[in-house]
């Protein structure tokens, strides 16, 4: 169940102190990256950080790490059972993010970590983790068009939820490449509540560029978390080009993750795992097919799924080309989160053949994950792969690689 409210979250964290810092981050497309690349930065200055970011990928408690390792399932769930503990004799009757959320902060405040990064789960001004109360920074990544039965119909409508995560006098850092009406949405509430905007120079994104094989929205997120970045640590004057080695070495599982599937389907060649799941996230990610996988004008054979309620027919509109392959599948039920449903295949591949996909190349592959990707490496061949269209589609591929790899 999704119930946008601070009345409940308040209540559960009543006895859990915040005397870390925080780093809010919020955005439709760029934000986890963003926590990825700003944790990497405040470990590697000595601070103690921890990281909050959703949906959990593998395990749930992945979702929160300490010092850039996740969380064990032991500390985990010790937490857990308190704040659980607490909703059901306050009769608080919290969500099961609010729960989440709470069991975070408990962490955080146990390990006595300097600082906190905190991805918005959904919107800003009314999300559980917008009950912060030791803002150092907040971070506005790419907005676009998601999630708009809670946000709004517009873009800007969403940013104005977003741009609730501002507290008076904290800077907010400004994905600038956002439409200028976004931005202007964003610059008025700024205005409203006396918090200063600031957006990386257009400098440090080419340098970024220029240092790394990073892609243009990449290179735009590792500037906006290094801004962050210096603003929460003004005594750490490392430039963006010397924490680039740093930066080289992480990897944001889903996020253009090249994978070798062999222990599922017997194939050699690494597919790509992409968790595109908007309009705005499926441009960029057809971009990046565009120019290193269609390059010799090959074909793709693409592994789908969806949540119920995606603009599928935008995302695959961008996707797919004529000659391609498609595979549709159910994502597995998804821990800690029941309200979440996975579209019917039958839809998507509907919806595929509207796009020009010939029915002799759709595959119904229903719940088995499995038999998908294998039908999908028989099908390619030697040609590229691209699995996408949900993050929890990534995570059942996570799951169902590292059970087969246990089984070994």
């Amino acid at each position: 169940m999704i119930d946008l409210g601070l009345a409940r979250i308040g209540r559960l964290l009543q006895h859990t102190p915040q005397r870390w810092k925080a780093i809010h981050v919020a955005g439709t497309n760029g934000k986890g990256s963003i926590c990825a690349y700003l944790s990497a930065m405040l470990c590697s200055s000595g601070v103690s950080c921890a990281r909050f970011t959703s949906p959990h990928l593998v395990d749930r408690w992945d979702c929160i790490a300490i010092n850039d390792e996740p969380v064990s399932e032991t500390v985990f769930r010790d937490a857990e059972e308190l704040v659980r503990r607490r909703d059901a004799e306050g009769r608080v009757g919290a969500t099961e993010f609010e729960l989440l959320t709470a069991t975070a902060f408990e962490i955080f405040h146990r390990q006595n970590v300097d600082f906190g990064v905190i991805e918005v789960g959904l919107g800003g001004k009314l999300d559980a983790t917008n009950a912060l109360k030791e803002k150092a920074v907040t971070v506005i990544a790419k907005i676009g068009l998601d999630h708009q039965t809670f946000l709004g119909s517009t873009v800007e409508e969403i940013a104005l939820h977003k741009a609730g995560i501002m507290r008076p006098g904290v800077p907010c850092v400004v994905d600038g490449s956002n439409q200028a009406s976004v931005l202007d949405v964003l610059e008025g509430y700024a205005r409203e509540v006396g918090a200063e905007l600031k957006s990386p120079p257009r400098s440090d994104v080419d340098e970024a560029l220029a240092g790394t094989d990073l892609e243009p929205h990449q290179a735009q997120n590792l500037a906006c978390a290094h801004l962050a970045f210096r603003l929460a640590r003004p005594q750490d004057r490392r430039s963006l080009v010397g924490l680039l080695p740093l930066i080289r070495n992480l990897q944001w599982p889903g996020r253009l993750q090249r994978l070798e599937l062999s222990e599922i389907s017997g194939r050699e060649q690494d597919v790509l795992l992409d968790g595109a799941h908007n309009t705005q996230s499926a441009e960029v990610l057809a971009e990046y097919v565009r120019k290193h996988i269609r390059s010799q004008g090959q074909p793709v054979t693409w592994v789908l799924a969806a949540t119920q309620g995606k603009d599928m027919d935008g995302i695959l509109g961008l996707l797919l080309q004529r000659g391609d392959s498609v595979a549709a599948v159910r994502f597995e039920p998804v821990d800690g989160m029941p309200w979440v449903k996975a579209t019917n295949p039958s839809e998507l591949l509907r919806v595929a053949g509207e796009h020009g996909i010939d029915s002799s190349h759709l595959h119904d592959g229903g719940d088995d994950i499995k038999g998908t990707l294998t039908w999908a490496a028989e099908v390619a061949g030697g040609r590229p792969i691209v699995i996408a269209g949900s993050l929890y589609l990534v995570s059942s591929v996570l799951r169902l690689l590292r059970a087969l790899k246990t089984r070994k």
